[in-house]
This record gives structure tokens, C-alpha cells and sequence, in this order.
């Protein structure tokens, strides 16, 4: 049961995280609805691909981008088309590894464990997760 619980809190942890780095965007670049926004003002160049807002690091890539707190812990999501946030098991895998105590959870763990979460968590897709709305 102990590592179910752990791996419940290496969830949990990367959706608050997500949520906090939401909140700091948003107060350091007032114009950002939403966090997705990010990629747009990177391809029109209104930020760099790569910088630091606020307390984060960031890289924009492909459909997301990655943000690094200063005490290495990373987050990376992607974003749908309608500007959702979306994460797979690698994301939370790799969150985990970056913790100053570093979680390291098999596919299988962070699976089952995301999908006792619902519905507090969507699978949008397969392998493919979100916060409920």
C-alpha cells in the first residue's frame, strides 16, 4: 500500500506543480488566459523559445513545453488544440526522477494510480491524461 500511496502523491504532485507554474505565468505575463498561450507568443515571437518567467525555467517544444523550478524539478506538458494541458506516463515519470528525493514508479504503477484518480483526472486519450474540467 505504501507505494501505491507514494505514487498517488507523485501524481497529485505534478498536477499541483502544473498549477502553480500556471498561477506564476499568469501574474508575470498578465496577458496569458491560459498556459498553452505560452506557445504562441514563442512561434510569434513575442518571448523566446527558451528563457525564465518568474521563478521558472522554460523551453517551448513541439505541441508543449517544459518548465524548471529552481530547485530542478521539471514539468513538461503538451497542449491540445483547444489549449488544454496533457501528460503521459513519461512526463510523470520524469517529474518523479527530477524531485529533490527522487520517485521512480514503472509505467504500470503511474497507470493504474492515474486511473483510480479519475474523475478527478481524464484519459483524453490512450496514455494520454488531463485535470478534469
Amino acid at each position: 500500500m505504501e507505494r501505491v500511496g507514494a505514487a498517488r502523491d507523485l501524481v497529485l504532485g505534478y498536477v499541483r506543480t502544473l498549477n502553480a507554474i500556471d498561477e506564476a505565468m499568469r501574474v508575470a505575463i498578465p496577458s496569458l488566459e491560459r498556459l498553452a498561450d505560452v506557445l504562441g507568443l514563442a512561434r510569434s515571437r513575442r518571448i523566446s523559445r527558451s528563457g525564465h518567467i518568474g521563478t521558472y525555467s522554460y523551453t517551448v517544444h513541439g505541441a508543449g513545453c517544459q518548465f524548471v523550478s529552481g530547485n530542478g524539478t521539471e514539468v513538461d506538458v503538451d497542449f491540445e488544440a483547444d489549449g488544454s494541458e496533457v501528460f503521459d506516463l513519461w512526463r510523470l515519470r520524469w517529474y518523479g526522477l527530477s524531485l529533490p528525493d527522487p520517485l521512480d514508479f514503472t509505467d504500470e504503477d503511474l497507470r493504474s494510480t492515474v486511473r483510480s484518480l479519475q474523475p478527478l483526472l481524464d484519459e483524453v486519450r490512450p496514455g494520454w491524461f488531463s485535470v478534469a474540467s
